[in-house]
């Protein structure tokens, strides 16, 4: 409750006694004097309430009990109901918002509860474990979502939902390229999105190194994720793609000691770094390996696309850029921002070229 108007701290505490005395609640009241109150409600059942009242005009309940049915929910809800109404009449409109969020459900079978890339918390309706098991490297689930369809997680990251065509569309460069007859390596990529979508363009040959060195990964999407991968993982290599278990690094310096060439890299590996301490943080030494050595395997007009990171992250993605000035050859670039629907958030995503000098 946000009052208009300062918090009778006492008035409050009287007012509200009632209702919780009613379920049979202990009272514990600490008084900070000029810092209001902090009261606790405890049941015998381990049910628990806190009333924080601040003198300047905030009040807040928070109630945490234990119900896995719906007629505990429906108490829960009822003393809400109470509280809400005897503050309105204390207050009239004196009462400047009330917002009751929903109840969060802690230590479920299946975690609802994932966090954006930057830092929001935000509830899936996640109704179903798909797959659930860790690899030597990390841990891969896959969930139903009743909107996504199945989504890819990798160590607690939401990486791609079958929703997600727009984000497989965006770092493939939103149906400007023409894919036919091209060489296209892609690095990462592991959940098959990009391959599958590339094949159906007629390239001469799509290189895929996943990069993670799961298999792990590629057996829980071919089997889990066919919607966004299609039968492209069913086999590692194909009439015009091959997909390498191995780590991008060797490959790619591999590639460019042989002079192979091409004239697409697509970079779906990790997203730009969150740290906006790019000479203290690996990842940003790793992602500047990883472009110096695209650009030397991509053709002088060819294009490398990568994603970014959350719109929100400005700092992170103003980073990332500078260290495109940083590169062994000069580049320019564009971006795009795109909405990715299991994201819940603004994405964007960058199309590097390397800079055409004058002779």
């Amino acid at each position: 409750f946000s009052l208009n108007l300062a918090a009778d701290c006492n008035a409050v505490l009287k007012a509200l006694q009632p209702i919780f005395q009613e379920q049979g609640m202990t009272e514990t009241v600490h008084n900070w004097e000029d810092h209001g109150y902090l009261v606790t409600y405890v049941k015998k059942n381990g049910s628990f309430a806190n009333l924080r009242i601040h003198p300047h005009g905030l009040v807040l309940v928070d109630l945490q009990s234990y119900n896995d049915h719906m007629k505990g929910r429906e108490e829960v809800d009822q003393l809400l109901n109470k509280v809400e109404e005897r503050m309105k009449e204390l207050f009239h409109a004196n009462i400047k918002r009330v917002k009751r969020l929903p109840a969060i459900l802690r230590g479920g079978v299946i975690d609802r509860y994932w966090p954006t890339a930057d830092g929001r918390l935000v509830e899936y309706d996640i109704d179903e474990v798909v797959y659930d098991e860790d690899s030597p490297f990390q841990n891969i689930k896959i969930l139903h979502s009743k909107q996504f369809g199945n989504i890819l997680i990798l160590s607690g990251d939401v990486n791609l939902a079958e929703s997600d065509l727009a984000y497989t569309q965006a770092i493939m460069g939103s149906g400007k390229e023409d894919y036919t007859g091209k060489e296209v390596l892609i690095l990462g990529g592991g959940d098959g999105g990009i391959l599958y979508e590339i094949v159906k363009l007629k390239p001469k040959m799509v290189t895929m190194v996943a990069s993670n060195i799961d298999q792990m990964v590629i057996d829980g999407c071919k089997k889990h994720m066919r919607k966004t991968c299609g039968d492209v993982l069913d086999n590692l290599k194909g009439e015009c793609y091959q997909v390498l278990i191995e780590d991008c690094i060797p490959v790619l310096k591999r590639y460019a000691k042989e002079g192979r060439m091409f004239d697409y890299v697509i970079n779906d590996l990790t997203a730009v770094p969150i740290s906006t301490s790019p000479e203290e943080d690996s990842t940003w030494e790793f992602l500047r390996l990883i472009l110096d050595l695209s650009m030397k395997v991509l053709k002088q007009d060819g294009k490398y696309f990568t994603q970014g990171n959350c719109i929100n992250l400005t700092d992170a993605l103003t980073l990332y850029e500078e260290q495109l000035s940083r590169l062994y050859c000069p580049v320019e670039f564009s971006k795009e921002t795109v909405c990715v629907p299991s994201y819940m958030e603004l994405w964007v995503f960058y199309t590097i070229w390397k800079k055409q000098t004058d002779i």
